[in-house]
């Protein structure tokens, strides 16, 4: 018998478990696409568990696990519409769709073997009364190890749950006890023998309306036998289970040490201007400046959201463990934290404590198009940071800390989560992932271009016809560019 709560509640195992494939913004801004409605796979019944232990077989690798708000129907369904469908929710939960990517491949999108094992979808522990809660103000949060890497809520949803429910029930009756697991947000990725996943549900309206923690611990099992599909992973798929971005139909962008150092060498400025040659005229976060000139970065983003004070807003969002200390808390190497505060820089949006937990993150840097306090400190760590200046109050003077891994503005650029941010004396620019590899190759084109005429130049040649280079001076330039060394 399974240990799962609702086989408890109900006597008997629900009758359907329905996964949503991509329902939250911060995922969405990761894979690289957004869904115009939302869409669904199946999982097997027998998945269901409680907290308890998941084996990953042995000469497998990717174990992905990802924190979802699970829904469990109270009574029937069938034809409803979205203004009554919340009412046919009994209880919702806690859930961990696990999924082993190793045999993606061989599911074809089914998602059959890979996420319909023994205990890969564990639920609880505790189910929370459907009546009475607010289904726009439910978070889910999930950790790996204790350290926090899913913190998001129903306000980052694309679909709300009414409409999921709806667009089910034109084709099929939801019976009382099935179950919906709702989408994960950005943060899911993948979990080893010997680590420990937990996932809670609550209630920020009420802190003490929660699940509780969903505990579940890996283990390593026997290998699988050696009929059916073996076990398989290429880079696209690791890339895919660690949660990098992957482009619909491309493979997924990976900011390697390679791009990173070659990003780094060319100019922002020779970047901007292969920027605007494709019509993206307005990438650079203005208004910022480096607190340490000749520190340049490269990184991938995250991103915060300051709103303006406001005296309620801030007693509930802006004390304790706020969207700030999680988007610091949670940055990794080789990101970048940019921040939107709205070009107002009459308070700080970072001060040396945070700036020095993003250094030992090993996080590339922060961008606020606020400003620093304790900027002189800040600027002793190695880390480059940029603002719009300096200012001694702390952020409770004229923002609220509000939401993290959103699509922001800053500096008057848009910012998704992934997006590569490159800056250094000029200022920052902001390259949409799919866009690095032929901006990158041009500008490096652009830079060689310009390190000719300035030789030409330096040696006494004349700007006519050289800058820009017409036929005559495009023919040694491409002698030149060809000599070696």
């Amino acid at each position: 018998m399974s240990n799962d709560p609702i086989t408890a509640v109900l006597g008997h195992r629900p009758g359907k478990v329905i996964a949503v494939h991509l329902s939250y913004a911060s995922r969405a801004a990761q894979r690289g696409r957004t869904p115009a409605h939302p869409s669904y796979f199946l999982k097997t019944t027998s998945s269901l568990t409680g907290s308890g232990r998941v084996v990953r077989p042995a000469g497998t690798e990717l174990l992905g696990f990802e924190g979802e708000i699970a829904l469990v129907i109270g009574s029937d369904a069938r034809g409803v519409p979205p203004e009554r469908a919340w009412g046919h929710v009994g209880w919702v939960t806690a859930a961990n769709d696990l999924g082993l990517h190793d045999l993606r491949y061989a599911d074809k999108g089914s998602n059959v073997r890979s996420k319909g094992g023994d205990g890969y979808t564990p639920i609880g522990p505790r189910l929370l009364e459907a009546t009475g809660l607010d289904p726009a103000r439910l978070a889910i949060r999930t950790w790996l190890d204790d350290e926090l890497v899913q913190d998001d809520s129903t306000a980052g949803l694309l679909f709300p749950f009414a409409l999921m429910i709806a667009d089910l029930s034109r084709v099929m009756t939801l019976h009382r006890g099935d179950v919906i697991l709702t989408g994960t947000p950005a943060g899911a990725s993948v979990a080893r023998p010997g680590q420990h996943i937990a996932v809670e549900v609550s209630c920020p309206d009420d802190p003490g309306l929660s699940t509780g923690r969903l505990h579940t611990e890996v283990i390593e099992g026997p290998a699988l036998p050696d009929w059916g599909h073996p076990p398989k992973v290429d880079e696209a798929q690791r890339a895919d289970a660690w949660g990098r971005e992957v482009a619909p139909g491309e493979p997924p962008f990976v900011l390697t040490e390679d791009l990173r150092a070659r990003l780094g060498a060319v100019a922002v400025a020779t970047l901007s201007v292969q920027m605007r040659r494709r019509g993206y005229d307005t990438v650079s976060i203005d208004g910022v400046c480096p607190l340490v000139p000749g520190r340049g970065l490269v990184g991938r983003a995250r991103t915060l959201r300051f709103v303006p004070f406001r005296k309620d807003l801030f007693a509930g969002c802006g004390g304790g463990y706020n969207a700030q200390k999680q988007a610091i808390d949670t940055i990794g190497p080789g990101e970048v934290l940019v921040m939107e505060a709205r070009g107002d820089s009459s308070a700080g949006t970072l001060g040396d404590i945070l700036a020095l937990r993003a250094q030992v993150r090993g996080a590339a840097g922060i961008i606020t198009d606020g400003a620093v306090r304790d900027a002189a400190p800040v600027a002793d760590l190695d880390l480059p940071v940029y603002s719009s200046g300096a200012h001694p109050a702390v952020l409770g003077r004229r923002h609220v800390p509000w939401e993290r891994d959103v699509t922001i503005s800053c500096g008057g650029t848009t910012v998704q989560v992934g997006d590569v941010v490159v800056a250094d004396d000029d200022g920052a620019l902001v390259i949409p992932p799919h866009l690095v590899a032929e901006v990158l190759r041009d500008a490096e084109d652009q830079e060689a271009e310009e390190t000719f005429i300035a030789e030409m130049v330096a040696a006494g040649e004349s700007v006519q016809g050289l800058y820009p280079m017409n036929e005559k001076w495009r023919q040694a330039f491409d002698a030149w560019r060809s000599t070696p060394g």
